[in-house]
């Protein structure tokens, strides 16, 4: 199972092992860079995870070379120019291997949950927008319910359930990219301080 609760004391370490072993099986030398595309909008609470997702990892990323980051707090990357981002993401990076972070709704019991997995995911899907598929793989946060009034149930999200979220996916990136760069480069990298 690649899905793990926030309040477990462990959860950055055990995201962050799962997120290097998805990486390690879908990752091949085809790829030149690694690219992380952190997908929302800071101007809804449960659709910011993406967001302060990548405020988080941006100064952090600067130590892992091939390494790049679309979607912060000040230039978010959200439903208006996914498209455009994604375009320009193929014509800057070659080779490029995708990592999506996004929010989305859930079951009532797996509110709090980051799940790990291969595969592009679909943003915008819990609201009904058609927008393109991203990423070799992905993390998803769930952040709230699903099933009725889903823009009026991400907008009533609480900040702190994101926050703690976000800070999770971020050290688990980091962990998992130290791993990773470690088994590729044979580069004895610092470990990150995750605590």
């Amino acid at each position: 199972m690649n899905e793990v609760h926030i309040d477990n004391s462990l959860s950055h370490i055990y995201t962050g092992d799962v997120f290097y072993k998805v990486l390690k099986s879908q990752y091949t030398q085809e790829y030149k860079d690694i690219v992380i595309v952190c997908i929302g909008t800071d101007r809804c609470t449960g659709d910011s995870l993406g967001p302060l997702t990548g405020y988080k990892l941006e100064n952090k990323l600067k130590t892992f070379r091939n390494t790049y980051l679309y979607g912060t707090l000040n230039h978010p990357v959200h439903a208006k120019n996914l498209k455009e981002t994604l375009d320009l993401i193929r014509k800057t990076h070659k080779y490029p291997f995708i990592i999506a972070i996004d929010a989305c709704l859930g079951n009532k019991n797996k509110i709090g949950n980051i799940k790990i997995s291969d595969g592009p995911l679909k943003p915008g899907a819990g609201v009904h927008k058609d927008l393109p598929p991203v990423g070799n793989i992905n993390i998803l946060g769930i952040v709230n319910l699903c099933g009725f009034m889903e823009l009026m149930v991400l907008q009533s999200t609480r900040l702190s359930l994101v926050m703690k979220m976000s800070d999770v996916i971020a050290k688990g990136i980091e962990f998992g990219l130290w791993k990773f760069n470690k088994d590729i480069n044979s580069n004895q990298l610092k470990e990150p301080m995750l605590m």
